[in-house]
């Protein structure tokens, strides 16, 4: 059985269930996958605990693995790429696999960046910080961030939009800003690396190829599971 762990946020986990259903290879409703999914909007934000050292959320993902594990799910996906900075202490402490999402999209990436270009990536803070992409590129892939007023004002402005429930629109155009600013960098390819972006990440495709990280943990899920070949 697989396990969800969401809540950060609620829309984005929402969305990783829809396309986990969407995405698997099935003509009924007893070929989908079980799942179990916990999602707890209340888990402490996992940027703010990694630039300005607020309270862990390490104890509520580690309390909601447990919950998923003692439900019955073997693997855990956790629709978040920000709280993959406390993946490794959630596996150990709740006893159960946890998926990889960073590594899944970094691959992709890498494989779609094939003319050696930098792979950008659009993220939090609190990815950025904690290096989440550059630790998972091989050594020989440079990883394009934007600068910090473009992080500012446009990145952490259209995830503040998408999770406020605000004008969608004007996040779509915000991270097509972002992803030009990537493009001038030298980035051939863009990473959508926080899961509210893929929902607004339209603008964008049309500055650069953009992979979806949700897109990327769906796949890896269904991997593991064995709905899909390796």
């Amino acid at each position: 059985m697989l396990g969800i762990l969401g809540g950060m946020g609620p829309l984005a986990t929402a969305d990783f269930y829809r396309r986990l259903v969407e995405r698997t290879p099935a003509t009924r409703d007893q070929e989908h996958l079980p799942v179990v999914i916990w999602a707890d909007p209340g888990v402490p934000d996992r940027t703010a605990a990694l630039v300005e050292r607020a309270p862990s959320p390490l104890p509520a993902l580690v309390e909601g693995a447990r919950r998923l594990r003692r439900a019955g799910a073997t693997v855990v996906a956790v629709p978040c790429n920000t709280a993959h900075a406390f993946i490794a202490p959630v596996a150990k402490a709740a006893g159960v696999e946890v998926l990889d999402m960073v590594g899944a999209a970094m691959r992709e990436a890498v494989r779609l960046a094939a003319g050696g270009g930098g792979v950008g990536v659009l993220a939090t803070n609190g990815t950025r910080a904690a290096r989440l992409y550059e630790r998972a590129a091989p050594a020989a892939v440079e990883v394009v961030q934007v600068r910090a007023d473009v992080q500012r004002d446009c990145v952490d402005a259209a995830i503040g939009l998408v999770k406020s429930g605000g004008d969608l629109g004007v996040a779509a155009e915000l991270i097509a800003d972002a992803t030009r600013e990537l493009r001038a960098q030298g980035a051939e390819v863009a990473v959508a690396a926080c899961t509210e972006i893929p929902l607004v990440s339209g603008a964008a495709m049309r500055v650069l190829p953009v992979l979806d990280s949700t897109d990327a943990l769906v796949d890896a899920a269904l991997v593991r599971m064995g709905r899909l070949p390796a």
